[in-house]
């Protein structure tokens, strides 16, 4: 199997071919530029004798806010957010995140206004200490469309006012995603998998806006690689007719690899799986401030004590793992399922280097379940290592390796985990986005994810066989009585808990961590606790204070296990 062409263009910058072609007197502009390109066009304009103002398409307000709003001395900013009958629930106030947090001295109040089909617009009532008064209207130019689920979207795009009069203006961005689905769209793939990988290479030559808080930015070239991933997973399930998120849909790798470059390109091409060596990085494990080699991981894991077992992937990496076998009460822990959740790996590794050192340890460890994701993860991340990286979430067959049934490849180490050590407890350390998630040419929202488009903290889910309710809930009592020790992390949950909530988070979080409880009897132990960390895109302190939290409730929860009172459990 050899490289495949299958689509290749260039595309002519939009903000250039307005410098070039506008005769208007006034002109208003919206595009997916940076800002020194949208500066750059107003000046180039001025010399044409255009005036013009150029905004950003995506999260306007935010921007407003940034570029034209004066905040110097403002003291509160009253903004009613617009309602649309077609946008997700809350999707402008969402879209506003995460203004309060970037102007700490300005108290923000946020209502929604009346459903209304027109052109959403923010009213901003805006009081400075002076005791000045100012009202302002932004306006948020969106279209409306049929996703690639073939669901209604109201998504953001380019717009263009001359001389008072308004249109819609097509993008360079908008249509580089829309020539990459019409691609997709007209290829003869038939059955499972299409193809081993789908290559969909993008340049812009558009720049990361950070924000100054936490690990938030603004980055179209994030944005697009989100959503060319579960656009393309959108339309192969409506080819094959599969349910809406249905995670075993096994198309094969998709990788939206979209760079920074000097131009707007775009080349798909269909090409075997990349199964080389793994990198052969080092770093301290317990301080490790970045996700680690793949090749570390396995020299870590060769280090512990206890029978070694594998699996092999899809792409015939091999999935490495081990049993202690011990006289405590077993539990299997594991990381990487999904791998651009990156903190599991580090805090499974440092947590079973702990337990091994107990007497009477009983456990099994698989760092690293989906070793093709994480290998993509790795390549992803050269060119983009603060971004959420989702094409590498599932395995080189593209399905969520949970929810497959045969070829089992990977899936069948949890098997084999269980086999040898007979676990009611499973731990499975997790992670999300540790900024905001969006999908601006599909609606903003990501569909089927709504609740995990911000962070808000890191927190538990329990899965539970039947009639283990009781138990999952002192399990999660206790894990979470633990968690609150661990320095910082409380804090930290507080805090992205309250400026979630101030963009519509309604999820509860008793003592600061909310836990999900739920009946599923899927899973071979009866217990599966499944950490979530917003651990997506983080370096540095925050990385190793991630891991640290993973770390922390490995221990945790096997502590509690061994002490949990099982009188109560179902008998087998």
């Amino acid at each position: 199997m050899t490289e495949k062409l299958l689509f290749q263009a260039r595309y002519p910058a939009t903000l250039s071919c307005l410098i070039r072609d506008l005769t208007c007197a006034r002109a208003e502009i919206w595009s997916f530029d940076d800002a020194p390109t949208r500066r750059a066009t107003e000046l180039a304009l001025a010399r044409r004798g255009v005036k013009a103002r150029c905004r950003s398409a995506l999260k306007p307000l935010l921007h407003a806010f940034l570029e034209e709003i004066e905040t110097a001395g403002l003291a509160e900013a009253s903004i009613t957010c617009p309602r649309h009958p077609e946008a997700a629930p809350g999707r402008f106030l969402l879209e506003a995140y995460p203004l309060p947090a970037l102007f700490p001295l300005t108290a923000f109040d946020f209502q929604e206004g009346p459903d209304s089909a027109a052109m959403p617009a923010y009213r901003v009532s805006l009081g400075y200490v002076s005791g000045e008064r100012r009202e302002v209207t932004v306006l948020a130019p969106n279209r409306m469309h049929r996703d690639q689920s073939g669901h209604p979207a109201l998504s953001p795009c380019g717009w263009l006012v001359q001389d008072g009069q308004g249109g819609p203006l097509l993008t360079d961005c908008e249509a580089i995603f829309r020539d990459a689905m019409r691609c997709l769209a007209t290829q003869p793939w038939l059955s499972e998998p299409f193809f081993q990988r789908l290559d969909i290479a993008v340049t812009l030559p558009v720049r990361d806006r950070a924000l100054g808080h936490g690990d938030e930015a603004v980055s179209v070239i994030e944005a697009l690689h989100e959503d060319l991933y579960f656009s393309a997973l959108d339309q192969f399930r409506q080819r094959l007719a599969r349910p809406a998120g249905d995670r075993s849909l096994r198309p094969g790798q998709i990788v939206p690899g979209v760079r920074h470059g000097p131009d707007h390109s775009l080349r798909i091409t269909t090409r075997p799986w990349d199964s080389g060596p793994a990198d052969p990085g080092q770093q301290a494990l317990d301080d490790a401030r970045e996700p680690l080699s793949p090749g570390q991981i396995a020299e870590e894991l060769a280090r512990l004590p206890g029978r070694r077992f594998q699996a092999h992937s899809a792409a015939g990496r091999v999935v490495p793992a081990l049993y202690l076998p011990g006289r405590d009460r077993a539990m299997m822990i594991s990381a990487g399922q999904h791998a651009n959740e990156v903190s599991g790996p580090v805090g499974a590794l440092r947590a079973a280097r702990d337990l091994a050192r107990r007497e009477g340890a009983h456990f099994t460890l698989c760092p690293l379940e989906n070793p093709d994701g994480y290998a993509l993860r790795q390549e992803l991340a050269r060119d983009n290592p603060r971004h959420l990286l989702h094409a590498a979430r599932y395995t080189a067959l593209g399905d969520d390796l949970e929810y497959r049934a045969a070829p089992r490849a990977e899936a069948e180490i949890r098997a084999v985990a269980h086999h040898l050590s007979g676990a009611l407890l499973h731990v499975s350390l997790h992670g999300y986005p540790a900024h905001e998630w969006l999908r601006p040419f599909s609606g903003y929202v990501p569909r089927g994810f709504e609740s995990w488009t911000m962070p808000r903290g890191f927190f538990l889910i329990l899965r539970h066989h039947p009639g283990w309710d009781a138990i999952a809930a002192r399990l999660a009592e206790a894990v979470t009585a633990r968690l609150r020790q661990v320095p910082g992390l409380a804090a930290r949950n507080a805090a992205q808990l309250a400026l979630a909530r101030q963009h519509g988070l309604t999820a509860e979080a008793p003592g600061g961590f909310a836990r999900v409880l739920t009946e599923d009897a899927r899973a071979a132990t009866p217990l599966l606790l499944i950490t979530e960390c917003p651990d997506q895109t983080l370096l540095g302190d925050a990385f190793t204070a991630a891991h640290e939290a993973q770390r922390a409730a490995v221990i945790a929860a096997y502590d509690a296990l061994q002490e949990l009172d099982l009188a109560d459990r179902p008998l087998a």
